[in-house]
């Protein structure tokens, strides 16, 4: 079975609000104050550690080990206030159901941790859309590796020759090159500009194009 598989930070939903959220609550802990504005939303989508990181460079005195150390405090934060500033962007659901309708299986496959990424989409209301959903931690490996593409693809009901993953990063490109399938990077996300430079199979600018573009790569 023909199958899309989407990221889902950035690609399916903007969780950037909520994400610098919880690592603010971290710096606040420590007394430092919001470290982290708006304009970070794009260091927001590539994870918990590129937050901090990016944040402790703005004050001295700090480094990996406070990485490290507030790494599961920030995952708490998120889990406590995960949905308040997030939304799906605008037409990502009705792509989605156009392609069930179309026949393809469709599948979310992150490096969110899977819980995290579970509460979500169940808050948000969109967890049965999908066949099957794999975090960071669903698998011994994650993306880029491309087991985590591939067994997703599976438990979606797929096959994972004839699959293509919808993303926002480096990561997914590097997942799907080294899976040997194509890949769409959308444009509408914080970091949107710079995904032709990793020159994709395709770019996606706007939902209502995705089932057209997903028939040209794979059928």
């Amino acid at each position: 079975m023909r199958t899309v598989i989407f990221d889902l930070d950035g690609t399916l939903a903007d969780t950037s609000g909520d994400l610098l959220a919880a690592a603010n609550m971290c710096f606040q802990d420590l007394g430092l104050g919001d470290l982290l504005g708006p304009a970070d939303a794009g260091t927001a989508l590539k994870g918990g550690r590129a937050m901090l990181r990016l944040g402790f460079s703005r004050v001295d005195g700090y480094g990996e080990d406070d990485i490290d150390g507030q790494y599961d405090p920030l995952l708490n934060h998120y889990a406590n206030d995960i949905d308040t500033h997030t939304v799906m962007y605008p037409g990502a659901m009705d792509a989605v159901e156009n392609l069930k309708t179309a026949g393809y299986a469709v599948g979310i496959c992150t490096n969110k941790p899977e819980g995290l990424a579970q509460t979500l989409l169940t808050r948000l209301g969109v967890r049965d859309a999908f066949g099957a959903l794999l975090g960071a931690d669903s698998l011994p490996v994650r993306k880029p590796d491309p087991e985590h593409l591939f067994e997703t693809v599976r438990r979606s009901g797929g096959d994972p020759q004839r699959s293509v993953l919808v993303g926002d990063t480096k990561t997914d490109r590097d997942t799907s090159a080294n899976a040997g399938v194509p890949s769409i990077l959308v444009t509408f996300g914080p970091s949107g500009e710079d995904m032709a430079a990793l020159k994709p199979e395709a770019l996606l600018h706007d939902y209502k194009d995705l089932s057209d573009i997903v028939r040209d790569l794979i059928g």
